[in-house]
């Protein structure tokens, strides 16, 4: 199992977005933040542990990556890739 994932690939895996273009564009948008800094590359490396917080459907969502996953797999197994933190 490797270590570190795209944030692309991560972000789709976990099924945050439903493409891979669409997770593309927010990280080039700047509109994704990883520990607290605004990434500007689709290719950033994520690891167990990190915080990611990017604004979704009109709301904040911060996720702690718990694990990261090998597929994009189904609904269930994404989500145990990821646990929502409290943004308040």
């Amino acid at each position: 199992m490797a270590e570190t994932l795209r944030l692309d690939k991560f972000l789709w895996f976990a099924r945050i977005v439903k493409t891979r273009a669409q997770a593309q564009a927010m990280a080039e948008e700047g509109r994704i933040r990883m520990d607290g800094r605004i990434l500007d590359r689709a290719h950033a490396p994520v690891r167990v542990g990190d915080v990611l917080s990017f604004a979704q459907r009109g709301a904040v969502r911060v996720l702690k990556v718990e694990a990261l996953p090998e597929r994009r797999g189904p609904a269930a197994e994404a989500r145990a890739c990821y646990s929502e933190v409290d943004s308040e």
